[in-house]
């Protein structure tokens, strides 16, 4: 496309370089044609008429008015009345729309040429990449495939070790943080089959918040969610709060504060933070205000959000960042 846009670019500024050269061509060519004319007066293109003298003009110049354009020949042996000779403005503006016309046929031959070989130059360049892209979606998928089975495995396992030793609780911590990464990975690869089912909000809170809680040990949590049952993809709405927890525990200021509170069907989630340099860029997908992260995290919010018929809403207040989820639409009745 820009390849394009540089040729057209280029192509007009030529088109309007020759165009100004052609209506200069067609002034002259009047011009020496009046001179020519003023000696035999032969032909009917011009006509003539007696004129005054004047100072400010000079005779055998080019000259234009609003109704044609006209030299002026000196009378032998006087000095009060010139010689008019005139071709009519219309005549001439006709004369410039068949030039017009001209070029402006060759400037559209020239623009399907260049999008023909801008469009062939675009597929030759890009096939490659395009061939490379699928490869490499094809092998994450066959990754994210893969890593099912030993981490289920790994998880199965570490269920029946002993729950409170610390290193089997931290091998648990960094299986779940893998294994809810693989479910990213697979939402933002693959169009997911929703299920719907009935599950408790406070209760799958509670869970996301004792996966992140002890990973963010110099946090502080305010929890305020009542019972609330919601009739939607729950693995789904988990990856929400996962991905939105996450989110408001890596940007948090030290020994911030995590509020996760309901009122009726609507869910806020606050956090304290440093700052937001684009607030209207946070769900765009790559997009990141530091080097942390991928950039898919609030992207696979905003798209399960829109699956999900869950409304969102961020609130910046200073320091203080507040997404809202407007419940409504997945509470049961």
């Amino acid at each position: 496309m820009l390849f394009f846009l540089v040729i057209e670019l280029l192509l007009g500024f030529i088109f309007y370089q020759y165009y100004s050269i052609e209506e200069e061509h067609l002034r002259e060519d009047l011009s020496l044609q009046m001179k020519n004319y003023s000696l035999s007066f032969e032909g009917d293109q011009f006509d003539i008429e007696i004129t005054p003298y004047s100072k400010q003009k000079n005779p055998y110049e080019l000259y234009q008015d609003t109704q044609a354009l006209y030299i002026l020949v000196p009378f032998p042996e006087s000095t009060k009345d010139l010689l008019k000779i005139y071709y009519p403005l219309s005549k001439y503006q006709q004369a410039l729309s068949a030039i017009q016309w001209k070029l402006a046929s060759q400037f559209l031959l020239l623009s399907l040429i260049a999008a023909v070989i801008s469009f062939w130059f675009s597929t030759y360049i890009l096939t490659p990449l395009r061939d490379s892209l699928k490869l490499l979606e094809m092998f994450i998928k066959d990754m994210i495939h893969d890593l099912n089975t030993p981490l289920s495995s790994i998880l199965i396992n570490l269920k029946m070790m002993d729950g409170e030793n610390s290193e089997v609780q931290s091998i648990k911590q960094s299986a779940k943080t893998i294994s809810m990464l693989q479910h990213n990975l697979d939402a933002y690869l693959r169009d997911s089959h929703l299920n719907s089912e009935h599950f408790d909000l406070a209760a799958l809170v509670q869970e996301q918040v004792d996966f992140f809680a002890p990973l963010y040990d110099y946090l502080s949590w305010d929890i305020e969610v009542n019972p609330l049952m919601l009739h939607s993809d729950k693995q789904a709405f988990s990856r929400i709060l996962y991905n939105l927890l996450s989110n408001a525990c890596k940007y948090n200021i030290t020994y911030g504060t995590v509020s996760i509170k309901t009122q009726k069907s609507t869910l806020a989630i606050t956090n304290e933070s440093y700052g937001i340099e684009h607030p209207d860029r946070l769900f765009e997908r790559f997009y990141k205000e530091s080097e942390r992260g991928l950039g898919i995290g609030l992207h696979i919010v905003e798209k399960l959000c829109a699956e999900l018929s869950i409304s969102k809403r961020l609130h910046i207040e200073d320091t203080t960042v507040t997404l809202l989820l407007d419940l409504g639409k997945v509470t049961s009745k």
